[in-house]
């Protein structure tokens, strides 16, 4: 038997959700989404998931109705239990792209290439705990500050107090974007800018290793930190997946 990812506890709470979601509940349905989680943790392809999860075409055709209809990033957000939005960190990483994740229209898959090779990027926002609120996937070569103004409208921002981030957001445009928001930034000006750091918590912005935390966690599951989907959209509920799966393990720590 391979090693699963779903203790009882974390099933009990997960199959109600699944059904609000309308997924049938089929008398193989833990063991389908074991067989999909299996696959995000290893990476593997498809076809070589082990017989315990069932037949690997029964898996793929289940996991390809629910990236279809984005139930998987739905998911994710009935998951998201008390985020505290006190400060929000956002960020951006390099997720490398495997020649299987070849297709024609690259652009409009957030695939592109560069001297490093074909890559896409994930820019996350999380929460003052350091736990995933939301993320858009761009290609690997649009500049983070570009897709910034989109990944704050995307988060809430009417209780936070600050917006953190590096100096590779430095951009006016974008502190204007974010005090029309509601909060206001900690973002270090360059140093080739005439403009003083005095508006600067240098203690928060300390804390601004919690993005990073987080991609490092989300970089465990193989199918999250090299992309082999050719579909966006397929790529983007694998990623809503692993956010979906630390949450879940945190209702464990706030079930009474």
């Amino acid at each position: 038997m391979p090693r699963t990812m779903l203790k009882d506890e974390h099933w009990t709470r997960l199959r109600p959700i699944l059904l609000e979601l309308n997924i049938y509940d089929k008398g193989n349905l833990r063991q389908t989404v074991e067989g999909v989680l299996y696959r995000m943790r290893v990476g593997c392809p498809w076809r070589d998931l082990p017989e315990y999860f069932g037949k690997p075409n029964t898996i793929y055709k289940a996991y390809q109705r629910w990236f279809r209809s984005n139930k998987l990033i739905a998911l994710f957000t009935l998951l998201i239990k008390d985020a505290d939005l006190e400060w929000v960190f956002i960020d951006g990483t390099h997720i490398k792209a495997h020649q299987h994740s070849s297709s024609g229209n690259e652009n409009l898959q957030s695939i592109s290439k560069s001297v490093a090779g074909r890559a896409t990027k994930i820019h996350l926002a999380v929460d003052a705990h350091g736990n995933p609120i939301t993320f858009i996937l761009s290609d690997g070569t649009t500049h983070d500050v570009k897709v910034a103004p989109d990944l704050v409208d995307k988060v809430n921002l009417s209780d936070t107090e600050v917006l953190c981030a590096d100096k590779g957001y430095d951009s006016d445009a974008l502190r204007a974007h974010i005090e029309q928001a509601g909060t206001q930034d900690n973002i270090p000006r360059k140093r080739n800018t005439q403009s003083s750091n005095d508006h600067m918590d240098w203690d928060l912005y300390k804390a601004r290793h919690l993005v990073e935390n987080a991609f490092a966690k989300l970089k465990q599951y193989r199918a999250v930190a090299t992309r082999f989907d050719k579909l966006k959209q397929s790529y983007e509920n694998t990623v809503a997946l692993a956010c979906a799966y630390i949450w879940l393990k945190l209702w464990m720590f706030n079930t009474p």
